[in-house]
């Protein structure tokens, strides 16, 4: 068993302690807003160990993940949930290693997996205002070692990055024009009439570069002054970088009583924010009351509790709350919650490989909803995966990788995607799921053209 340690400092704000990591290989920033649900921020750095699976290369992405952390038994203090383990992304065709069913197309640009073994966490407490720093290690002595190191490091003066030009992109326009998106839904709509699914998640793709001198780091910076989200990342891998402005958790598990309880939260149904108060509140209650977005979101939480019942006890799962109306800085979504027991013997890792990826991101019946989304999409690569940790006791969040743009390092700069789009049925009209999908696209969007 290892020994661990925790220590604690004196507030920092994680955005700063983490700019100075900003191109380590590895880097992993996993940034809440300080709500209800976003208590804990984490900077993870300079790994003990990482695995990488490109596409072509064996294996079941999750099993591997399960490899890598590993027998990491050892003490869990009271504190942050995340206290030492795996964490990293996992791309949306990770999927197809555990069930070759799905779709098997790769995005050219990035891998399946790409996890660091984190055995130092520092730790930041929104709600408490304190920084922890907590080491796991073979000894007690070589765990103080860890520990004292990482707060000292992150307590140190950090320079911060110089400002960025304004605006941040030098380019960035829909690489899926208005029409073409409009006659993929409406092509969906007819998959639908069909019969062959019941509900699909169609995305459209915007392109861009940054501007010269811009760092995809000063990207995850403006987009947490401008929208904070509770399941924000950065993710920095040679010569690539991933930014997440991310509202939408995926899977969490989190041990009690002898137990482990899962927790999945899917966001489906959106409408923007009004201009005025009076607008606002106009927006929230036709969202609250929209059939169409209703049914969208049952026929995902029916999905979700499809998919935890095949490890979760007979009779556990539940659905806490059904299509609350929760408001973002841009948006309101309808946001359900269901839960479950798992299962004697079964881990979080195991029900990330089978519900994964998550049904607000693919459709109903799942199988068939990727393979109407590949016909329309080209692969989604990190896009609508997930960036997820798992833990030495047993426990593990993740979120959507929505709201989210991957970098690639050229020559001279940087370019980038993202993606947005929206849950089409029977019901969507391919103007409004358009116009939605720009809806979802306002905050990065403004981060990267807005100027000073």
């Amino acid at each position: 068993m290892q020994s661990c340690v925790v220590l604690e400092g004196e507030w920092r704000d994680p955005l700063d302690v983490a700019a100075s990591i900003a191109d380590e290989p590895f880097a992993l920033v996993l940034l809440s807003d300080g709500s209800d649900d976003g208590r804990w921020s984490y900077v993870l750095r300079r790994p003990d160990a990482t695995l990488t699976l490109q596409p072509g290369e064996g294996g079941d992405a999750f099993a591997a993940a399960a490899d890598l952390l590993g027998a990491l038994a050892s003490p869990h203090p009271a504190g942050p949930p995340f206290q030492g383990g795996v964490a990293g992304l996992a791309a949306y065709e990770a999927g197809e290693r555990v069930e070759p069913a799905m779709p098997a197309g790769r995005h050219p640009d990035w891998p399946d997996l790409a996890l660091g073994l984190y055995r130092t966490v520092l730790a930041f407490d929104h709600h408490q205002r304190r920084l922890l720093s907590l080491a796991r290690a073979d000894t007690d002595d070589a765990a103080q070692a860890r520990a004292a190191g990482a707060l000292a490091w992150a307590l140190q003066p950090h320079p911060g990055r110089p400002a960025a030009r304004s605006p941040l992109a030098a380019a960035f326009e829909p690489d899926t024009s208005p029409e073409a998106h409009r006659n993929a839904v409406a092509a969906v709509v007819e998959s639908i009439a069909r019969g062959d699914i019941f509900q699909a998640n169609y995305a459209g793709l915007w392109r861009g570069a940054l501007a010269e001198g811009v760092h995809p780091f000063d990207l995850f910076a403006a987009l947490a002054r401008r929208s904070p989200a509770p399941y924000a990342g950065y993710l920095r891998l040679p010569g690539r970088a991933l930014v997440s402005n991310s509202p939408e958790q995926f899977l969490a598990v989190h041990p009690a009583d002898g137990a482990l309880r899962a927790v999945t939260r899917p966001i489906k149904g959106t409408a923007p924010r009004g201009a005025t108060p009076e607008a606002d509140a106009a927006s929230r209650a036709w969202l609250e009351a929209s059939l169409k977005d209703r049914a969208e979101n049952l026929m995902i939480v029916d999905l979700m509790r499809n998919d935890i019942s095949r490890l979760c006890d007979p009779g556990t799962v539940e659905v806490p709350v059904f299509c609350r109306v929760e408001t973002y800085a841009n948006v309101h979504h309808l946001v359900s919650t269901v839960t479950g027991r798992l299962s004697a013997g079964r881990s979080a890792l195991e029900l990330m490989g089978v519900a994964f990826p998550a049904g607000s991101i693919s459709g109903a019946p799942k199988i068939e909803a990727m393979r109407v989304i590949a016909r329309h999409e080209p692969p989604r690569g990190p896009f609508f995966g997930s960036l997820f940790w798992a833990g030495a006791d047993g426990a593990f969040d993740s979120n959507v990788l929505i709201r989210t743009v991957g970098l690639v390092e050229t020559g001279t700069g940087w370019r980038l995607e993202t993606r947005a789009g929206g849950g089409i049925t029977a019901d969507s009209d391919p103007a409004d799921e358009r116009l939605e999908a720009e809806t979802k696209m306002a905050a990065i969007r403004g981060a990267l053209t807005a100027t000073a």
